[in-house]
């Protein structure tokens, strides 16, 4: 629990714990932040609902859970020292490592004296009187603080929509709220809803294990497969002494990976536009997906060209009609949704225990006592159910916490209306509230994560040092400026074929979303040069006093 200081809050005779800043959230960014702020000087806590540090990394434990991004460029970049301390196992680090590594990140920076774990905001609200900060949880904390940082998540709100879950007589289990005890498998009937990123980690890796295994489809995927050999002492050595030139290079590449964009689909030959997309399939990365060719998330011919070419690829390994017809995509472009990588994701379905269920047409309608019974009145029998259903992206972990800004607005409503930030890093309306990780700023749709929020923290600890540094108590964004950055953000956006095709890219997998892209799409390092002149400007178009 805080510690709090034996100041009333004004009702129920609760203490009042005073800080700084205040930190919702203990995985990357809030980590990074904690440390940053408590640089400064600041008296300043982080809270976490968790038992420990992780974020998504902490829940998303689930069989097979892992990272697309090399291990490499998945970490730290502003201590050599950190950097140099930790040596990944392999290519693409699973749950286990990564959730080792962000605790060996605490250890190193002392980190955990500062955060409350176990313990979930509830509320935080905005006192106009006091210009601060009023956050309640769940434990009955009440804290007073002048700045407000939320570090909840991209993809962190669980979306799940089936009624009559509770009265399944089985085990059902969200990837993203996966227990700490090992889950039994063998001799079980287990079915698997969704196959988007997540759903082919699990599905992938617990074929074998099951003794029936009902897989519930309704929008295939683009796949790519993963390459992800084991590291030796030479390969360890050989990346870590590429640090210096990893500091450089990926917060100004388009996605934040070492590799960009080299050449453009007019100036190459058929010939050689084929060996690009060769060498990118054959890397077993991303790297066919974000730095093939930029004419792929804008010009439908060339989209049409490399679709049809991960189709034949994908072809290539399912040896069944029924089943290239099902997991196969025909109705969208290659890399208007997020392209996962797999390790013979394709190959399980050859399996005799495994079974798909088409739900494009023949919905999920319900789960029953016995399992999950689709519209045509088939109740699919189970002793497991797992759902891979997905998140309330960029704006689920702040909504589902009762913010409430300048004048009692709610952010909840405001974001019901339309989904709008300040390079989503502030939104107006909600004085000293900093985010990451929310719609309109890079995030986990075409960026290494770690790049983009490693940024994001670094642009707030400025701002935060700058308002110190002149005295000023309070900084909003105005709404001109929250304008122009809407407008800015759409117009690229709009251009891109990402925009017309629906996904989780733009929240239509959650019913009555406002739809908007809530990616910035315009590349990490544009995006960056544009808050550092926002930055070099002394905030122009924020209001501060």
């Amino acid at each position: 629990m805080i510690q709090a200081t034996n100041k009333p809050d004004g009702g129920g005779g609760r203490a009042t714990a005073t800080f700084d800043a205040l930190v919702i959230g203990a995985g990357i960014a809030g980590l990074y932040q904690l440390y940053r702020l408590r640089e400064l000087g600041l008296n300043v806590r982080a809270i976490d609902a968790a038992s420990g540090v992780g974020g998504t990394w902490y829940w998303n434990r689930y069989p097979g859970a892992r990272v697309d991004s090399e291990g490499y460029v998945y970490h730290y970049l502003f201590s050599e020292t950190l950097y140099k301390g930790w040596s990944w196992s392999e290519r693409y680090p699973s749950q286990p490592e990564i959730e080792r590594w962000l605790n060996y990140v605490a250890d190193q920076l002392d980190l955990r004296k500062d955060i409350q774990f176990g313990t979930r905001v509830q509320s935080a609200h905005f006192n106009g009187a006091t210009e601060r900060w009023v956050v309640a949880t769940d434990k009955g904390d009440v804290i007073d603080t002048q700045f407000l940082v939320t570090c909840c998540g991209m993809l962190s709100a669980p979306h799940v929509s089936f009624p009559g879950q509770e009265t399944f007589r089985g085990q059902v289990f969200h990837t993203a709220r996966w227990p700490r005890q090992l889950v039994e498998f063998a001799g079980k009937r287990v079915g698997v809803v969704g196959i988007g990123a997540t759903g082919i980690q699990v599905i992938q890796t617990i074929a074998e294990e099951v003794d029936q295994l009902k897989v519930f489809v309704r929008t295939p995927q683009y796949v790519l497969p993963m390459k992800n050999p084991k590291y030796t002492a030479a390969d360890v050595e050989a990346y870590k002494s590429k640090f210096k030139v990893l500091t450089e290079r990926l917060p100004h590449t388009f996605t934040g990976f070492e590799f960009d964009v080299e050449y453009a689909w007019p100036d190459l030959s058929a010939q050689q536009r084929r060996k690009v997309l060769e060498d990118c399939w054959n890397d077993g990365s991303v790297k066919l997906w974000v730095s093939s060719f930029a004419e792929l998330f804008f010009d439908e011919a060339v989209n049409a060209e490399i679709s049809e070419f991960v189709r034949a690829k994908m072809r290539e390994r399912l040896t069944d009609p029924k089943l290239c017809d099902l997991l196969i995509p025909s109705d969208y472009g290659f890399g208007t949704h997020r392209v996962p990588l797999e390790q013979n994701f394709l190959e399980a379905f050859h399996r005799t225990n495994v079974e798909i269920v088409s739900v494009k047409t023949n919905a999920i309608e319900r789960i029953t006592a016995e399992g999950i019974q689709t519209t045509d009145g088939t109740v699919h029998a189970l002793d497991v159910i797992i759902l891979a259903t997905g998140f309330d992206a960029g704006t689920g972990a702040l909504t589902r916490i009762d913010i409430r800004g300048r004048g009692g607005r709610s952010l909840k409503e405001d974001w019901g209306r339309d989904i709008r930030t300040t390079m989503g890093l502030q939104v107006h309306g909600y004085p000293n509230l900093f985010t990451t990780a929310v719609p309109l700023a890079p995030a986990a749709a075409l960026c290494n994560e770690t790049t983009c929020l490693q940024q994001q923290v670094e642009w707030i600890t400025g701002c935060i040092s700058y308002l110190r540094d002149k005295n000023f108590k309070v900084i909003e964004p105005s709404k001109e400026l929250e304008d122009q950055w809407v407008a800015h953000h759409d117009a690229l956006a709009k251009a891109m074929l990402i925009a017309k095709t629906n996904s989780w890219y733009l929240g239509s997998n959650v019913e009555g979303k406002p739809r908007r892209v809530l990616s910035y799409t315009g590349g990490v390092g544009n995006y960056r040069k544009k808050c550092d002149e926002v930055a070099a400007s002394g905030y122009r178009g924020f209001v501060t006093h």
